[in-house]
């Protein structure tokens, strides 16, 4: 199996089994035009308490003596993509999307956080999502976020077992992610997502269920479900005897699938599921190849082929801001070939697939179970999505 990705005992009492009603809006889809997907915006917060066991992302447990000055960096970031004072010399569209990850967004101050992100230009029905760790979520927080238009929530629950977590080294326990989804509720948001991992050492098939049945009974309209994977200078990389096992993560993807495709979440992508109308509408941007503006340390954009990210961390990232330059470590022209081959590997992990010229009549012969025709366009399988890669080696641009 190959592997994805991008975080008592019992399952909780439930909070809303049944799924939430999707407030109206276009179909989710990545053929949809570009008019429709829209501008993306993703802001990186690098800060965290602690650094979980499998984490690789640019993220930093003692840097927090930083986080005044980075924030004020990231709004000067902001500003000058809004007045087309970047290195682009163009303002940026208004953004159909925001999503604010890390790190841990919910670690810094929320009225200092809403300020910074009060700047970036976006449009009155933009999906805006903030992570969250369960932690530190309170109704006031995200009564604060709700103050800016910030509509949707992801939550990095990862499992319901709580010697799962130890062993993947989280500090939240699944009571206190049933206290954030009550306080989600209570605060007047009925979009969240909830992030789970499998995969973890000493988690049994049984461990994973119970996972997944607490996802469904808390409510949660969108699911990511992540097969650990083994990322080289994490604590987990040094660790052999805890590394996951691919025939156990095939077993457990069956399981979330069969359970949440049960309760109304249908799979979309290899890893999300959701309630019809609650798909994340920022993975539509990324997975159409379309445009987005990365604003923080370590945050990638793209433009019309011009892919960029910002310097790695963020004592660099501050330097540069606050000497007035740009904080692009680097970029790449993606010429129209290679962009059109990273579409259809994005697309083809989706419900949406690739067009049937996109592999040769010999290739999806071969590879029957693995891909098959939906239409004018060839789907992966259920066995496909988790051998993907062996798929999208076959794709022809």
């Amino acid at each position: 199996m190959t592997s994805h990705v991008s975080r008592a005992d019992a399952a909780p009492q439930p909070h809303a089994t049944a799924p939430h009603a999707p407030a109206p809006h276009t179909p989710w889809s990545t053929l949809a035009p570009v008019a429709e997907i829209g501008f993306g915006v993703y802001v990186h917060v690098p800060f965290c308490h602690h650094k979980c066991d499998y984490c690789a992302f640019a993220t930093f447990t003692d840097r927090a003596h930083l986080i005044d000055r980075y924030l004020a960096a990231l709004k000067v970031e902001i500003e000058r993509a809004a007045t087309g004072a970047d290195s682009s010399g163009a303002a940026s569209p208004l953004a159909s999307t925001i999503f604010v990850g890390g790190g841990t967004p919910s670690l810094v101050d929320p009225q200092a956080l809403v300020t910074v992100l009060d700047a970036i230009p976006r449009r009155d029905d933009a999906e805006f999502t903030i992570e969250c760790n369960p932690d530190d979520v309170t109704v006031d927080m995200l009564r604060t976020f709700r103050s800016i238009g910030v509509n949707r929530i992801s939550l990095g629950m990862q499992s319901a077992r709580e010697h799962v977590l130890l062993s993947l080294g989280r500090t939240h326990t699944p009571a206190n992610v049933k206290r954030a989804v009550d306080a989600i509720a209570d605060a007047g948001l009925d979009n969240f997502n909830l992030d789970v991992i499998y995969g973890g050492a000493g988690e049994s098939l049984a461990d994973w269920k119970s996972t997944i049945e607490s996802v469904i009974a808390l409510g949660a309209p969108h699911v990511s479900a992540y097969g650990l994977t083994v990322e080289n200078g994490t604590a987990l990389a040094d660790q052999p005897d805890r590394h996951p096992d691919d025939d156990d993560q095939a077993d457990k993807y069956d399981i979330a699938d069969d359970l949440l495709a049960a309760s109304g979440r249908m799979n979309y992508e290899i890893s999300n599921w959701a309630v019809p109308g609650r798909e994340c509408r920022h993975n539509a941007v990324y997975w159409s190849g379309g445009d987005y503006a990365g604003f923080g340390s370590a945050a990638h954009a793209h433009r019309g082929g011009r892919r960029s990210w910002n310097v790695r961390t963020p004592d660099r990232y501050i330097e540069l801001i606050e000497s007035g330059k740009s904080a692009e470590s680097s970029h790449e022209e993606l010429d129209d070939r290679t962009r059109r081959l990273e579409r259809l590997q994005l697309q083809l992990r989706t419900r949406d697939g690739v067009p049937r010229e996109a592999l040769a009549d010999a290739d999806v012969e071969e590879m029957s179970e693995l891909v098959q025709p939906h239409g004018d366009r060839l789907v992966l399988t259920r066995a496909g999505r988790l051998l993907a890669n062996e798929v999208s080696l076959r794709l022809r641009a």
